[in-house]
């Protein structure tokens, strides 16, 4: 299969990376980006002390007049970020989402889709989700983040289903994996198996997307691991991939 969709990280205060985006639908994929608000905080952007870089970004993006898809403050649920737990509180990320929101609309950049993108609620501090959503008005995909290591979960279900359980609660729009991959393990065939599977028999899961990244001491790519690849490519070839560019 040809990748439809490809991910960057892109830092605050940085420039929207048309070249990055426009590679990747002249390829056939939907560029995505993951927005980390590094240096700031989310109570100044929520106070419009961004408004100017977002306007602009807005601005660049609107300009390149294709579809692109952007994940603000990602994994916000967790205490590992500046604009998590610890130093955030779930007001001030539901009132800087609906302020950058309205900055893109009022600019007519409406050629993004938005993805809410929390942690899966294992093994993060619990902490209720609901008052993190800025609403149906603001988001068009519910992103997730869940990764398959040795001491969690083992299949997608245990994996995902939880947060997608509690996220039904309070919306219907598409869940999409926005970050996993699989650990080095005995059990790593089994694990990307089960969630190469659990996207296909979940409707309203539209896709994933591979961190293939080596971070932390621990390698996430695929490609540097034959088994596992030979596993993924198989698990793949049977997957009906949805076009998110339509």
């Amino acid at each position: 299969k040809r990748q439809n969709m490809i991910g960057q990280y892109v830092a605050w205060n940085t420039s929207f990376d048309a070249a990055a985006a426009t590679r990747a639908w002249s390829y056939g994929a939907l560029y995505y980006m993951a927005w980390e608000p590094y240096g700031t905080t989310l109570a100044d952007i929520a106070a419009g002390r961004s408004d100017t870089y977002i306007t602009h970004f807005a601005a660049a993006v609107r300009a390149l007049n294709v579809p692109i898809a952007i994940s603000f403050g990602h994994e916000m649920n967790g205490n590992w970020y500046p604009w998590g737990t610890k130093d955030a509180t779930p007001a001030q990320f539901v009132a800087a989402w609906r302020l950058i929101h309205g900055l893109f609309t009022g600019v007519g950049a409406t050629n993004v889709i938005w993805v809410w993108n929390p942690n899966d609620i294992f093994p993060v501090p619990q902490v209720p989700l609901q008052p993190y959503w800025p609403g149906d008005a603001y988001v068009n995909w519910v992103g997730i983040t869940g990764y398959f290591s040795p001491g969690g979960p083992q299949t997608f279900s245990t994996l995902f289903n939880p947060t997608m359980r509690e996220i039904r609660q309070f919306t219907n729009e598409p869940f999409f994996i926005a970050e996993t991959s699989v650990e080095t393990a005995a059990a790593e065939v089994p694990n990307v198996n089960s969630l190469i599977r659990g996207v296909m028999r979940h409707r309203d899961v539209l896709g994933l997307i591979w961190f293939n990244y080596a971070k932390a001491g621990v390698d996430w790519r695929i490609q540097s691991r034959p088994t596992l690849r030979a596993a993924f490519d198989r698990d793949v070839a049977g997957l009906a991939l949805l076009d998110p560019r339509k």
